[in-house]
């Protein structure tokens, strides 16, 4: 068994080594945008020292292209965006000409940051402090700001890995959701409550941030306006809610929850929660209103199911699963129909595929993958033209 961390405060998955083709040893690891995770700080990679963040980018346009495997049919001119390290969590601007994404600068070693970089791969630039661990990037203010979350405030440091006695079980880190320019500049914490708030993004109209919190007690979705002010809780059920994306039309919400199913399972859950701990369970998809009212499950498939995002006709919605092989790491992409029916697979690389998310003209699908790294272990980012 061996453990690995990806990007975004991402949650560590404990996967089985295991032969692939070509001899190589699949070690892969899913991130869920969940739980800080662990490894050191540092500013390797990026040309300034902690508690600052990085000059413009230098790293020219990537002119690799890739071939999709068979039956990947929706994926048309793959072009592979970053090729070293762990990165992860790429998520568009309004204006669809940057990513922000966290980044792992090694695949075994360092500590998640913020970077900032064009569709084309060019101009890759830091911009969190490099202290601490940063998670859940994303653009507002007409691109002209983004927020995300770290652990820096309460401490430099990355978070400690955790107790292993619990078996195998995430942290909670103390993350708190800051916003700043687009520089790294003007840097302003948005929540200050010593819980763990991550798992950030926006609605359409750019008035509210969705985020994850555990500050009542549970891993609950709530919703705040983009100053943090007027917190509602949008969740009340016993179990971890998160990863949550508004639908284009401001109208639904889909996230991934992991409910208990038994008195066993929630004193166990409840009882890990009170240690800062949460213990992976299978997580499904689930979609409501906006409000969060009239909550439905639209996934029933086992296994981890993750990183929905809605399709641009909010019809459907993309997510990664490894529901063929659940105790793998072995994540593809798939597409549902927000009523649970029309599962239809999108990737076929026997290796994983995760955190999709459209450009916000629906033409073009940018993911992470562990296709085509250099090293064991290495994680990086894909765009492709979207195919119907």
């Amino acid at each position: 068994m061996t453990l690995y961390t990806l990007g975004r405060g991402s949650a560590i998955f404990r996967v089985p080594d295991r032969p692939v083709p070509g001899g190589r040893i699949r070690r892969i690891v899913i991130g869920l945008c969940s739980i800080a995770g662990t490894a050191c700080a540092t500013a390797a990679g990026t040309g300034s020292a902690p508690g600052s963040a990085a000059p413009a980018g230098t790293t020219p346009p990537s002119h690799t292209y890739v071939q999709p495997e068979p039956g990947e049919r929706h994926l048309r001119n793959l072009r592979q965006l970053t090729f070293s390290g762990n990165n992860a969590e790429s998520y568009f601007s309004k204006s669809g000409t940057q990513l922000i994404f966290q980044r792992q600068v090694t695949v075994d070693s360092a500590c998640d940051q913020e970077y900032i970089m064009n569709v084309d791969g060019s101009g890759m630039r830091r911009i969190s402090n490099g202290l601490g661990r940063t998670t859940c990037g994303y653009f507002y203010a007409n691109d002209t700001r983004v927020l995300y979350s770290s652990t820096f405030k309460s401490s430099p440091e990355c978070p400690p890995v955790p107790d292993r006695s619990h078996g195998y079980v995430w942290p909670l880190s103390q993350l708190e959701i800051y916003t700043s320019k687009l520089d790294g500049s003007d840097l302003r914490q948005l929540t200050s409550d010593g819980s763990y708030n991550a798992e950030a993004t926006l609605s359409p109209d750019g008035r509210r941030i969705i985020f994850t919190s555990t500050r009542d007690g549970d891993l609950e979705l709530y919703t705040m306006n983009v100053d943090g002010s007027d917190v509602r809780r949008i969740t009340h059920r016993v179990g971890y809610d998160g990863g949550a994306f508004f639908s284009h039309d401001g109208k639904m919400i889909v996230w991934r929850a992991g409910y208990p199913v038994s008195a066993a399972d929630s004193a166990d859950y409840l009882g890990l929660l009170k240690q800062r701990l949460v213990r992976p369970a299978h997580v499904e998809l689930w979609v409501a209103n906006a409000d969060g009212s009239n909550p439905r499950q639209i996934t029933n498939l086992g296994g981890a199911n993750f990183a929905p995002y809605f399709l641009p006709d909010d019809k459907r919605i993309i997510f990664s699963s490894n529901y063929r092989e659940p105790r793998s790491g072995k994540f593809d992409l798939y597409l549902i129909n927000v009523d649970g029916t029309g599962l239809e697979q999108v990737t076929t690389h026997p290796a994983f595929d995760g955190f999709p998310m459209f450009s916000p003209d629906g033409r073009k699908l940018v993911w992470a993958s562990n296709r085509h790294g250099h090293v064991t272990g290495e994680t990086d980012l894909f765009i492709a033209d979207w195919v119907e």
